[in-house]
């Protein structure tokens, strides 16, 4: 059993520190759990300012996500604008107490000129935690399933929770959950989709619509739209292994490879 805490806030556009202050309010009513996860651009909301609001990658958010996780012994998980080697990389963080890793954002949103300002990343990124493997991607990721494929090799998946950060707008927000609960069922795992609530300075509206799907597609979550949430789950590994025993569909998948 794993549990998880999904937060669906505002988001203050640009203003690190008033977004922050608000997380560590949050912080404060959440019980212990296993990992936390925040929305896409958490502190920044999707500004495309790279200049303004990029830190390098040892900033004041990455030391303000460690007091966290060490703090509240867990783990969080959220991506921020980070400035390295003169390019800029829409970055989710995992911050464990003693661990740190990354994933920079793969596809990179043409429509709002993303992938002028940002480099797109060319690696994936499973972690492991309390014996679960999870995979975390960024908003427009969504939108390509073949990055998101969960694979079986030698008896293993290569995932067991699938967890998207987003900015995604609320117009296109049937799109959104619809694409989750699909990359929850053709992957056989759960997913979780957090979403971001308010309006930014571009006047973009977003609804939250925030979701937790297990491993069949059915919603596992109190989530409304344009309300603030902690979500707290309960992910059992038992249930998952034991329809993945039942119905396993991926044996019968085609192998494959990512040619960087």
């Amino acid at each position: 059993m794993i549990k998880i805490a999904s937060i669906q806030t505002n988001i203050v556009w640009e203003n690190p520190k008033a977004n922050k202050l608000e997380y560590d309010r949050i912080f404060e009513s959440i019980e212990t759990v296993d990992l936390i996860v925040l929305p896409e651009m958490f502190t920044t909301g999707f500004s495309m300012k790279t200049e303004n609001i990029a830190e390098n990658n040892s900033g004041d958010t990455l030391l303000w996500l460690q007091e966290h996780s060490k703090s509240l012994d867990t783990c969080i998980l959220g991506s921020i604008p980070i400035k390295e080697n003169n390019k800029f990389f829409n970055r989710l963080y995992v911050v464990k107490p003693n661990e740190i890793r990354y994933y920079d954002k793969r596809y990179l949103f043409s429509m709002a000129q993303e992938d002028r300002h940002y480099s797109r990343g060319e690696k994936e990124l499973v972690f492991e935690l309390k014996g679960w493997k999870i995979k975390p991607l960024i908003c427009y990721d969504l939108r390509f399933p073949l990055w998101s494929k969960n694979k079986y090799k030698n008896n293993e998946f290569d995932y067991d929770i699938l967890v998207y950060v987003a900015n995604w707008p609320a117009v296109r927000s049937n799109a959104w959950t619809s694409l989750l609960k699909a990359r929850a069922i053709e992957n056989m795992s759960y997913v979780i989709g957090v979403n971001r609530i308010g309006q930014d300075a571009n006047g973009i509206k977003y609804n939250g619509s925030s979701r937790v799907y297990d491993f069949k597609g059915l919603r596992m979550d109190g989530f409304m739209e344009n309300r603030p949430l902690v979500q707290i789950n309960y992910l059992d590994k038992r249930e998952l292994d034991l329809f993945r025993n039942k119905f396993p569909v991926l044996k019968d998948a085609d192998d494959f490879n990512f040619l960087v």
